[in-house]
């Protein structure tokens, strides 16, 4: 069998991002237990688009996600599409995830038990003293990557339990 040059190149660059990209989801699962952990996270869309109103400078990551049972739900559709914009406005970066009910398991359920509206969770940090975490950091550097190929939502696959 011979292989041309691009095609060696192209399975290198293949697996190279499968690795970023599975990389790149368990330092999303990290990032995700370390803020609930510090209160740090926003979940639902309703309770995002208020904290991303009156808080703008507190995001630092926004995670999107669905499946297929939303795939044709408009209204989320528009929400995910305006949420996006104001993300990019303010240098907030922005990831998909297609897992929704693995995302649900990680932030856990509301008071009541019932899991909570995942579909768009917010990292948030106080602007008077940003958090640093090193899972962050690694997301932030995926993201740069992804938009330097013009991925500018990239998905992310968390690591299977």
């Amino acid at each position: 069998i011979t292989m041309t040059l691009e095609e060696i190149c192209g399975q290198d660059n293949a697996m190279e991002n499968a690795e970023r990209v599975q990389s790149a989801g368990a330092a999303l699962e990290e990032l995700l237990v370390a803020a609930k952990k510090q209160d740090y996270l926003t979940v639902g869309v309703y309770e995002s688009a208020k904290v991303m109103n009156v808080d703008p400078d507190s995001v630092a990551f926004c995670v999107l996600a669905t499946d297929e049972e939303y795939e044709c739900d408009i209204a989320l559709q528009i929400h995910f599409t305006l949420i996006q914009a104001f993300c990019f406005d303010n240098d907030i970066n922005v990831v998909r995830v297609n897992d929704i009910d693995r995302l649900a398991d990680l932030v856990g359920a509301n008071e009541t038990g019932e899991p909570k509206d995942a579909h768009c969770i917010l990292v948030t940090s106080p602007s008077a003293n940003p958090w640093k975490d090193p899972a962050l950091d690694k997301l932030s550097l995926f993201c740069e990557e992804s938009h330097s190929v013009y991925d500018w939502v990239p998905t992310i696959t968390l690591p299977e339990r």
